[in-house]
């Protein structure tokens, strides 16, 4: 139901996954897309979750200011589309018109457009395969003056940076991060940390994991550490993450 990977699945249609070249994740870069660097020491709350272009709770407002949401979408896309991370890319679009785009072994691609509504989505999973007619503003593609494509600055969002490392590493390391951010971002809208603060625990916590497997005997490290079979081994390794991220940010408070 996540607009880029529905737009994805929708412009897959019914292509086996061999067919397919690469996937472009569409970001609209969040409120900090144009921030001088120098200024992000300075970053409120309220600013955080003033979107540009979509209206959304305040986790996901957060997770899309770091561009976190990002990188736990290229995990996603990973095992929804059976892709390898080196072929999914995330890319600034800054009006969000165009949700996501689909490059084939040809060199053809295939992008879905369509205004910053989720009720296009959860519509088209509702429906699906038929789709339904909904009652709302439509886009005027004359209206499209311009669209703007353009790379990530990895300075301005180092998240997508540590995240797509994760997704690489497999095992643990994307449940563990993911249970560090949900406690992280907790933090940052408790006001208990600030906006840098972030990155910091996130990427404290892929170290702390990291070291586990360099300096711990391997028959002690728990075994959901190592590789997720279970629902279980994804909890616990959440759980891990989560640990990790509270004992890092009491020591920041």
């Amino acid at each position: 139901a996540d607009s880029e990977h529905n737009a994805i699945f929708q412009s897959i249609h019914e292509e086996p996954s061999e067919r397919i070249s690469k996937l472009f994740l569409t970001a609209s870069g969040g409120p900090f897309r144009d921030k001088p660097l120098d200024k992000f020491d300075q970053i409120t709350i309220d600013e955080t979750l003033n979107h540009p272009t979509w209206k959304m709770g305040k986790k996901i407002s957060v997770d899309s200011a770091t561009m976190m949401n990002k990188g736990l979408e290229i995990i996603e896309a990973r095992w929804l589309f059976d892709t390898p991370v080196e072929k999914i890319e995330v890319i600034m679009q800054r009006e969000s018109f165009v949700h996501s785009i689909v490059e084939f072994v040809d060199g053809s691609f295939l992008a879905h457009m369509g205004p910053p509504d989720m009720k296009i989505p959860i519509s088209y999973c509702l429906a699906w395969p038929e789709r339904l007619r909904i009652n709302r503003s439509r886009m005027n593609p004359l209206n499209l003056k311009k669209i703007h494509f353009e790379p990530i600055n990895q300075k301005r969002f180092p998240c997508l940076n540590l995240s797509l490392n994760v997704a690489k590493k497999g095992g643990s390391f994307p449940a563990v991060l993911n249970g560090a951010n949900e406690e992280v971002v907790s933090a940052f809208l408790k006001e208990k940390i600030k906006f840098l603060d972030i990155f910091k625990t996130l990427s404290f916590v892929i170290e702390k994991l990291e070291n586990v497997f360099k300096t711990i005997k391997k028959e002690k490290i728990p075994l959901y550490l190592f590789e997720i079979l279970t629902l279980e081994d994804a909890i616990q390794a959440d759980q891990w993450g989560r640990k990790q991220a509270i004992k890092f940010i009491e020591q920041l408070t």
